[in-house]
């Protein structure tokens, strides 16, 4: 664990020295994502203008939604995306090659060598919009915020495993971007209430594709009277999912040719 601890400690010193040299770029993604914040934030506020209720959540308790959603998805920007958004890429150069032959974990090289520390700020807002949204439940429970410590690293999870497994078909295809536009799809559906999906695609998201444990179950354990099976279930899933993601990558690998062979 030490070993890793000093690699991301390394990883991140590293990445914010190269953010930092072209810092246009730097202030060029934080204002893009700001700019999505504000577009959820304003396409829900100007939905709950022409009704009280979508799936039986209150504007009030879709803001928090949208904090738990900013949150996670800030951690994953951070920890995961530029690195896996680069995987098909890294194959084709061959840059696979040098980190496999280095003694440590492959998947946690792949995953975790890069960091987006630009989107540190955006993380700074989503928690700053989280805590906003809070104050105005009148009747929020504080201790309500234990479930976070645990139920945010298991949507985290969910997203990372999920976009590992279909970013790992590049070693298999060499090229896969157009599966990614099947991955960002289902991603879309955990960023909404499951509650508003047909009971069909609710169960669903809470199964075979568990997207509403990214934020969904989250913002309940916020907002309702906690269901512990619920998250007994979405820790399960989480944990599962990983190392079903490990497996799922070592398959990948049967399939990979060097490419300086």
């Amino acid at each position: 664990m030490k070993k890793y601890l000093r690699l991301y400690s390394a990883f991140f010193k590293a990445s914010l020295i190269a953010d930092l040299e072209y810092r246009a770029n730097f202030l060029t993604r934080i204002a893009t994502d700001i700019f999505w914040y504000l577009a959820q934030i304003v396409t829900f506020e100007t939905i709950y203008r022409h009704t009280n209720l979508i799936g039986g959540w209150t504007v009030e308790q879709m803001r928090v939604f949208l904090g738990v959603l900013f949150v996670v998805d800030a951690f994953y920007m951070i920890l995961f995306h530029d690195n896996l958004d680069r995987m098909s890429e890294r194959v084709r150069k061959g840059e696979l090659d040098l980190l496999l032959a280095k003694p440590v974990n492959s998947q946690f090289m792949l995953s975790c060598q890069r960091l987006g520390t630009a989107m540190i700020g955006n993380l700074l807002i989503g928690t700053s919009w989280l805590v906003w949204s809070l104050s105005q439940l009148p009747d929020f429970q504080v201790l309500n915020l234990f479930w976070l410590l645990v139920l945010i690293p298991s949507g985290l999870l969910v997203v990372y495993s999920c976009r590992f497994i279909f970013s790992s078909t590049a070693v298999i295809f060499t090229r896969s971007e157009n599966l990614m536009y099947l991955w960002f799809q289902l991603y879309k559906l955990g960023m909404r209430p499951d509650s508003i999906y047909v009971p069909w695609l609710r169960i669903l998201l809470l199964t075979i594709l568990p997207m509403a444990f990214i934020v969904s179950i989250p913002a309940r354990s916020l907002l309702f009277v906690p269901d512990y099976a619920l998250f007994a279930w979405a820790i399960f899933w989480s944990l599962g999912l990983l190392y079903v993601s490990h497996l799922f990558w070592k398959f990948a690998l049967k399939f990979y040719s060097s490419a300086s062979s």
